[in-house]
């Protein structure tokens, strides 16, 4: 990185910090780039020059939260002995880092907006395909290891995922241990299902 970029990634950067703490305060939709500009010191040419827009800075501070999401998993993957223990530390990650981070309610109103640029739409989509491939590769080890048995891997990451997405949304107003046990359970029915096989049969089509 020249000295040029260094420049500009650290005017970024200082963008990022000062409309970070705008979103968690005043939420997404009360932010606007004139209160960006107050807080930053900036232009809004500069502002627009570096993000584009209040939707690409944001998605910026998105980034961040996932690369920081990524590097928190990867110093403890290693304390967890097997795919299993994996599952049920990536719940409680996923308590503790999502539900509780300070841009939650701002990536809500964020997300939830019926005015996405295409832009937003193909950010989504890239969350999702990397939610699905970290899922995946999950699971798959736990079926190289003989603790899962073989089946759609594929299928079995998107009901994952739709599993703590929705647990997500309806755990917001829980206390942290309350949402921690919902998780648990969760991904213990994920893994061991609620039926006894026996009983089990597959409704005729």
């Amino acid at each position: 990185m020249n000295k040029k970029q260094l420049q500009s990634e650290q005017t970024r950067k200082r963008i990022g910090d000062a409309a970070r703490h705008l979103f968690v305060q005043k939420g997404y939709k009360a932010t606007s780039i004139e209160d960006i500009t107050a807080a930053t010191g900036s232009s809004k040419g500069n502002i627009y020059y570096h993000f584009k827009s209040k939707e690409g800075l944001f998605l910026y501070l998105l980034d961040e939260w996932d690369r920081d999401w990524i590097a928190k998993w990867q110093e403890k993957e290693h304390r967890y002995a097997s795919a299993a223990e994996k599952m049920y530390g990536f719940a409680e990650q996923m308590v503790n880092e999502d539900l509780n981070h300070p841009l939650t309610k701002a990536a809500d109103e964020f997300f939830v907006g019926d005015d996405k640029t295409c832009e937003v739409e193909d950010r989504l989509a890239e969350m999702v395909a990397n939610h699905l491939a970290f899922n995946r590769a999950l699971i798959q080890e736990g079926i190289d290891s003989g603790e899962f048995r073989s089946g759609d891997t594929a299928g079995l990451a998107l009901v994952l995922e739709a599993l703590v997405v929705g647990l997500s949304q309806i755990s917001r107003r829980s206390s942290t241990e309350q949402a921690l046990t919902t998780y648990r359970l969760a991904i213990e029915v994920f893994l061991h299902g609620v039926a006894e096989t026996a009983a089990v049969s597959e409704p005729e089509r």
